[in-house]
């Protein structure tokens, strides 16, 4: 019988950061260049909004003028139609008075009867 153990040899597994990574030599220049084309492209999407907002901005003063410009104008054919019938109230008022006149005359009213019904 054989009393000797048998050692097992564990291995333990690498850490992430190994150094057998091969070494990336820094290209400046690339990235630089890399960097300078996206600031480029960035200015220019910025430009094309800030003049896209301009036009909106002046889109939306022209709408707020010609609301105002409809608004006044509905006030006034308000204004306009509210004489209107009014006035056609006060004619429907008279001729319906005139009619009234007329009947009491017709059933042989004086004149001074008749204004004091009126009152």
């Amino acid at each position: 019988m054989n009393n000797y153990k048998r050692k097992e040899v564990i291995t333990m597994p690498r850490t992430k950061g190994s150094k057998n990574k091969p070494k990336v030599a820094n290209d400046y220049a690339t990235q630089i260049a890399e960097k300078q084309e996206t600031i480029a492209s960035l200015n220019t999407e910025i430009a094309s909004i800030q003049k896209a907002i301009e036009e909106q901005k002046n889109t939306l003063k022209e709408k707020k003028t010609a609301l105002k410009k409809a608004e006044k104008e509905a006030a006034s054919l308000e204004a306009k139609k509210a004489k209107a019938d009014a006035k056609a109230a006060e004619e429907a008022k008279k001729a319906e008075a005139e009619s009234v006149v007329k009947k009491l005359l017709a059933s042989g009213m004086s004149a001074d009867e008749i204004l004091e019904k009126l009152k």
